[in-house]
């Protein structure tokens, strides 16, 4: 019922792991799909004998090639209204110098509806995992940050 960890096969990756939660315990999420995907390629290693497809150079071989290298999309839903209110497109810009993604919360196709978003690592391939996450909660703070300052600028109240 909670949905805390899943396990996609053959959608636009041959395997998608997700891990996610409620709150903002983003190291407790971490550590479950890490837990996950361990368990997961254990599981396919004693059942086939095969290992994950896995480069030195680029990372995870994956079937969508926006997913190369470690595949690792870190996200978080996040309420941003006095961003909405100074500019969807300013924060796209702003999400861009941040090296991050701005997506609405029903998806990467399924358009912006009020005041919260997806936001997430822009990069995948030349990165850790740890620094993907990282650059992610650092974005997400800043976003936050100047939100709280553009809220007072435009008299914004929820």
């Amino acid at each position: 019922d909670a949905k805390t960890y899943l396990l996609w096969v053959n959608e636009e990756d041959q395997t998608r792991i997700i891990s996610m939660e409620k709150g903002g315990d983003v190291k407790g999420v971490f550590a479950r799909l890490a837990r996950g995907i361990k368990a997961v390629q254990e599981s396919v290693k004693a059942e086939s004998g095969k290992d994950y497809a896995l480069s030195e150079q680029y990372g995870y071989i994956h079937s969508c090639p926006t997913n190369l290298g470690t595949g690792m999309r870190a996200s978080v839903h996040v309420d941003l209204p006095g961003w909405t209110r100074h500019g969807v497109e300013k924060l796209k810009a702003r999400c861009e110098e941040l090296h991050l993604q701005p997506r609405g919360t029903r998806g990467e196709s399924g358009g912006q509806t009020g005041h919260t978003y997806d936001i997430s690592n822009k990069h995948r391939l030349g990165y850790s995992e740890v620094q993907l996450v990282q650059k992610m909660i650092d974005g997400v703070n800043t976003l936050w940050k100047e939100d709280k300052a553009f809220q007072k600028q435009y008299n914004v109240s929820l």
